[in-house]
């Protein structure tokens, strides 16, 4: 494929005023526009196994609980550390390029699921090894804010990032509609496969390969409006090791920690709901409740950096955390106990209070980056002259995109953590009561960090 010269700007000044009004905002929501839904096609193919999991027995594959637990579990590992190298690419390759080649990727895990899952003799290996490559739709997360903090200036960065992020993770409950759907469907044909039909009470066909076959169009097309449509900033252009001064910066890890909080929680909830339900209300099908939670919690991210375009992230920030610490709280006084059997409508009320708490965290917290950023290079280079301060500019962009993505890597380690912690304190004590007080004294740590380095008077980065 070729591209015209256009597609890289070699002039990119989105503080500027006349120059956003006259030309940069056309053509940064144009970029947005297409990373949104190729984002959206990422989060889908990386919680695909935990829905395929749920029907791998009605397709004739015979696992243990065991097998099935890595099944989920690797996709968010492999996508996690994926993000580490993810976060560098974009001012190596260029937003246009590598947007088009990580979409791309996720060719991969969709045809091969599409082929693997058509055959219940398949092996474990394979189903593993195709669990690690749905991985890389986690980690197109990191590579996509990076780029698409880019193009916006710091007053437009928290929606930007926030409508991309949000929307973006709307793939979690997309994958939830579309597979259960989709599966009891011959829509492919004879490129499909036969389906396959179960023995006994549940004879319905089932063409569980149709779960990574309904992928494949969708992502073709998004991996050439991606190549065609979008812009690579000259100016963006960095190394790794420009890029890994960021692991000198303090704020880098005070913000990863915060991220573990927002993000984490978000990606931990929404893998570990299901099992979590399934364990504690044995007559509740999870089912049917599953995509709740990450709906909200898509849906209330941009929320979050609107608002914080507004007030400050910092505030919006420290307040979410203590908001989450009050709803573990909330959930744990349905939880089923001694002589009790719990209240699942209070349990789900509670978790979706969470998520939607996660979600405006994720807002805030992209917000503050940036900002953060600017503050630092600008106060560096304060009484140096204007090249310094052009030059502080464009550091700070280049730094706030590494923190955004490696922030993004770090976080997504929740999606494996969170839900071994339900496991570890279920088997350790027969309740989840030791993991919840965990993520109580997480939250109230995250309080005191953001109130401390940024939301306080006189906090040294004031966000």
């Amino acid at each position: 494929m070729s591209s015209s010269p256009s597609a890289v700007l070699s002039r990119w000044e989105p503080e500027n005023p006349e120059f956003w009004r006259e030309t940069g905002q056309r053509v940064a929501y144009r970029n947005l526009a297409i990373s949104i839904p190729a984002l959206m096609l990422a989060f889908s193919v990386w919680m695909l196994w935990s829905v395929v999991v749920v029907n791998l027995g009605r397709a004739g594959f015979d696992l243990s609980k065991n097998q099935l637990f890595w099944l989920t579990a690797l996709p968010a590992l492999s996508g996690a550390t994926l993000r580490v190298f993810y976060s560098f690419l974009v001012p190596i390759f260029g937003g246009r390029r590598w947007t088009a080649i990580s979409t791309a990727s996720l060719l991969i895990p969709a045809v091969g699921m599409g082929f693997a899952l058509r055959d219940p003799d398949t092996s474990y290996p394979v189903l593993l090894a195709l669990a690690l490559f749905c991985g890389l739709g986690g980690a197109n997360f990191s590579s996509s804010m990076s780029n698409i903090s880019f193009f916006f200036p710091k007053v437009k960065k928290g929606l930007a990032t926030g409508l991309n992020a949000g929307i973006g993770n709307l793939g979690v409950s997309l994958v939830q509609f579309v597979v259960p759907m989709i599966i009891g469907v011959g829509v492919f044909g004879a490129i499909g496969g036969d389906p396959y039909i179960a023995q006994g009470v549940d004879a319905r066909p089932i063409w569980l390969q149709n779960a990574g076959f309904v992928w494949v169009i969708p992502i073709a097309i998004m991996s050439v409006a991606a190549w065609f449509g979008m812009n690579d900033i000259a100016d963006a252009k960095a190394s790794f090791a420009d890029q890994a001064v960021i692991f000198k910066r303090k704020h880098n890890w005070l913000m990863c920690w915060l991220y573990v909080g927002t993000f984490g929680s978000f990606i931990g909830f929404s893998a570990g709901f299901a099992m979590l339900t399934m364990a504690l209300f044995p007559d509740v099908n999870p089912m049917t409740y599953a995509f709740l939670g990450p709906l909200v919690g898509s849906l209330t991210r941009p929320l979050g950096g609107w608002v914080s375009d507004k007030v400050g992230g910092a505030r919006v920030t420290m307040w979410t955390f203590i908001g989450m610490a009050f709803a573990v709280v909330m959930v744990m006084g349905f939880l089923p106990g001694a002589g009790g059997q719990g209240d699942f409508m209070g349990f789900l009320l509670a978790f979706i209070v969470l998520f939607a708490l996660s979600g405006i965290g994720n807002g805030s917290t992209f917000r503050m980056i940036p900002v953060i950023f600017l503050h630092e290079r600008l106060s560096a280079a304060k009484g140096r002259g204007e090249a310094a301060q052009k030059q502080a500019l464009i550091d700070a962009s280049k730094e706030s995109a590494a923190v955004l993505g490696f922030s993004g890597a770090i976080g997504a380690y929740g999606g494996f953590f969170i839900p071994r912690s339900f496991g570890t304190s279920l088997a350790m004590t027969g309740e989840v009561h030791a993991a919840l007080y965990s993520f109580i004294a997480f939250y109230l740590s995250c309080v005191l960090v953001t109130w401390w380095y940024y939301a306080r008077r006189n906090a040294p980065v004031p966000c």
